[in-house]
């Protein structure tokens, strides 16, 4: 049998991605610290040179290659954009904040962009071996990120609990995946999905390895019950590992919700979709009402970001074109709004002082108008006010539940989505309304006040014009 070699022109961000982070860290080790500029400079120049190379080499059809292993497809190539995006714009965020601390270091950034590759392997895996490669290349960087900060014993057991519970969940995504290899003799998420259609949803093996598989999937995303890692991580980490947490793998989780259930195992969506309304329902009720009794701003935003994966998976239970679509413009308005919230409290931050309470944001309206319109813009986006993009991306993923019967969970979901505005709205009154405890100024370099001007902006801009990213979400998942 002759050996024929896979075609490597659709992995060329990766390719690109990964050869960049062993520079990096190669060059890392020869530089003093006064140059460690120059290690910050080459991450963004790798996020840039693969943004790039991903619109360059965009699929204008679905292309397979390394063996059937991986796809390169529209949804790829535009959530692997915001990919990174994003994950510039932690690492623009970040650096003021890291210099602060000392932790101004080469790891920090490679870290990241293996982060990023694995998220890049995630949202183009084709078979349940490459799903698995890329969430634990991310999952091991995200444990060592968490631990950055190796003096501070509150960031190292927040990466131990992180690595333990995330072994757990790995250790069930890998059952499940043995066992659906098992029912269907494959890997590949095509063959797996040919399998099952012919398959009776009785199969008792299939199953219970898509229980095992959506265990698995529920703790990376933060849904409910599976949730118990997310608040202490996102407390315990540095805000600036927080913000790289909290925004771009959430993007890699949606993409590999709709790899595995979708392309996988659609022909079992009457089984996951009863699972996904349990877990959505759990999310958005448990997330809400929890965040309303937090204190600290860090562990308040790991109660949202479970109530917003609540709403995230609403759009893919749906089981349609209309809500995937709705799902995919959630996720990117989502991380939108987290890098948003976090950059503030990181910009709040300075040295020797964490704005992690809520009382920390008093007066800030006072200090810094701006900086207060942007965090209040960010609130209520999140919160769903109308004419922001957080309003329209619930409107749309209510609606595609609604268009299949299920108008019971569009009600709860506007329920718990009214008593949540509670907590958002009221660091907007500890902004505005509230006496400044902090009187010493917000100091902010330009690159960071354009960006995150720009980062409140367009969450207007969406809110009032949001057929553009909408129709963007729908071609992509069409191809």
């Amino acid at each position: 049998m002759n050996f024929v070699a896979p075609d490597f022109t659709p992995i060329l961000p990766e390719l690109f991605v990964l050869t960049m982070a062993c520079a990096v860290l190669v060059i890392d080790v020869f530089l003093e610290q006064r140059q460690r500029h120059i290690t910050y400079g080459l991450a963004q120049l790798t996020l840039l040179g693969a943004a790039l190379l991903i619109l360059a080499t965009r699929a204008q059809a679905p292309v397979t290659t390394m063996f059937g292993h991986y796809i390169k497809d529209a949804m790829g190539d535009t959530l692997k954009l915001f990919v990174c995006l994003a994950s510039a714009a932690a690492f623009l965020y970040s650096r003021d904040y890291l210099r602060q601390r000392d932790l101004f270091k080469g790891e920090y950034f490679v870290l990241g962009l293996f982060g990023v590759l694995g998220m890049m392997v995630m949202v183009s895996a084709h078979s349940l071996l490459s799903v698995y490669l890329g969430l634990e290349l991310l999952s091991l960087s995200l444990y060592a990120l968490v631990a950055v900060d190796r003096d501070s014993p509150v960031a190292s057991e927040a990466a131990m609990k992180y690595f333990v519970l995330g072994s757990l969940a790995s250790g069930m995504l890998l059952y499940g995946i043995s066992m659906i290899y098992g029912a269907t003799g494959s890997v590949d998420l095509q063959v797996v999905a040919d399998a099952v259609a012919k398959q009776s949803s009785s199969d008792l093996v299939l199953v219970f390895g898509l229980v095992f598989l959506l265990v698995g999937l529920s703790f990376k995303l933060g849904a409910v019950p599976f949730h118990m890692w997310l608040p202490d991580i996102y407390q315990g980490a540095p805000t600036s590992v927080a913000l790289y947490i909290g925004s771009a793998p959430k993007l890699a989780a949606f993409a590999l919700v709709m790899r595995v259930l979708v392309d996988g195992l659609g022909g079992l969506q009457s089984d996951w979709q009863q699972m996904l309304i349990i877990l959505a329902v759990l999310s958005i009720a448990l997330g809400n009402l929890v965040a309303i009794a937090q204190s600290n701003i860090k562990r308040m935003l790991a109660y949202s970001t479970i109530s917003h994966i609540g709403f995230l998976l609403l759009g893919i239970l749906a089981g349609t074109p209309e809500g995937y679509t709705a799902s995919m413009f959630y996720a990117i308005v989502y991380v939108l709004m987290a890098v948003g919230a976090f950059g503030v409290v990181i910009l709040l931050s300075r040295t020797g002082f964490e704005a992690e309470n809520i009382d920390d944001f008093k007066g800030l309206n006072d200090r810094s108008p701006w900086l207060a319109f942007v965090m209040m813009m960010v609130m209520m986006s999140m919160a769903g006010i109308p004419f922001l993009a957080g309003f329209y991306a619930k409107w749309v993923v209510l609606q595609a539940v609604v268009d299949i019967g299920l108008v019971w969970l569009a009600i709860v979901g506007v329920l718990f989505s009214v008593i949540g505005a509670f907590y958002y709205l009221r660091v907007v009154k500890c902004m505005y309304f509230d006496k400044p405890e902090q009187s010493e100024a917000i100091e902010i370099s330009r690159d960071v006040e354009i960006a995150i001007s720009a980062n409140g902006l367009l969450l207007i801009v969406l809110g009032l014009y949001p057929t553009g990213l909408m129709a963007w979400c729908a071609a992509a998942l069409l191809n």
